[in-house]
């Protein structure tokens, strides 16, 4: 009896490793075993920093708050604290919007939660 081999899926699964590794230099985009550890890094790489960004956002954010609010004589902690005493629903991101786009409508913000 012959030996039976699966040579379309085999052949499916290395071109659609070799297309994900396109655009990959050298032969990280030709030869299927190193193409194929590249693009597993690199999925890993992926699912990684999908998380990071969300982290890295964060930071950012808080960043532009307080220097806005420094700007308006308060510091970030005593801002958010003071905010979320109002029951304020404005989040991060909104506000750090806001301190970049309409600094003014951000004082006003300041000075409400301040008094």
């Amino acid at each position: 009896m012959p030996r039976a081999t699966n040579n379309a899926a085999a052949r499916q699964r290395r071109k659609g490793i070799l297309h994900a590794a396109k655009g990959y230099r050298l032969s990280k985009s030709r030869l299927f075993k190193t193409a194929s550890d590249q693009v597993h890094k690199s999925w890993s790489y992926a699912y990684r920093d999908r998380r990071a960004k969300k982290r890295n956002f964060r930071r950012l954010w808080i960043a532009r708050i307080n220097a806005a609010c420094r700007l308006s004589g308060m510091s970030y902690s005593v801002f958010m604290h003071k905010l979320s005493e109002k029951n304020n629903e404005l989040n991060r991101k909104a506000l750090a919007d806001l301190a970049i786009h309409d600094p003014q409508g951000f004082e006003k913000i300041v000075k409400e939660v301040s008094s």
